[in-house]
């Protein structure tokens, strides 16, 4: 399974309730009549996250399949039912950068706790991942796409580990 992950944020004078309603209602409309390998999705808003340019944001989650799904998200997210409520957030929306993840381990979904994390230099990828806690769902950067560390868990962040640990509130679903 791969997530696309899009950060984006209101732009200047737009009021943060009316950009997240749009976007919550945008995320319906994607998953009311969801396109071909599309598992979900996941909306979190974010703060302190220093690897944006904001001091909050929105953090998407696009659970697709596979490689072609993504194509296929591309498309539906801008055309038929779903194109008004895309330009709905989109037009109010001051910036945005996106990543690709892949799952690593599947977990219970996180309530409100997603730690981003970066490997150790010096540490390698078995000793690095055996740190982690193995009941967690946890998601690695693809391509070196996007802005974010290169890993996500979805859980609380292990003590001894350093890394990113924006705010996070859960939004949908």
């Amino acid at each position: 399974m791969l997530a696309y992950l899009f950060w984006h944020w209101p732009a200047p004078g737009v009021r943060g309730t009316r950009y997240e309603e749009a976007l919550l209602a945008f995320h319906r409309a994607l998953l009311a009549e969801p396109c071909p390998g599309l598992c979900g999705s996941r909306v979190f808003a974010v703060g302190a996250a220093t690897f944006l340019p904001v001091p909050s944001a929105f953090e998407d989650w696009y659970f697709v399949d596979d490689f072609a799904a993504l194509g296929a998200l591309n498309e539906a997210a801008v055309s038929g039912a779903r194109r008004e409520f895309h330009r709905a957030v989109a037009e109010q929306a001051g910036g945005g950068t996106g990543g690709l993840y892949r799952r690593l381990a599947e977990g219970p979904p996180p309530a409100s706790e997603v730690s981003w994390l970066a490997k150790p230099a010096g540490l390698g990828y078995p000793e690095f991942l055996s740190r982690l806690p193995a009941s967690s769902e946890l998601w690695q950067r693809q391509l070196v796409l996007g802005p974010a560390p290169e890993f996500c868990l979805c859980a609380a962040k292990p003590a001894g580990l350093d890394g990113l640990a924006p705010s996070v509130r859960r939004l949908y679903p």
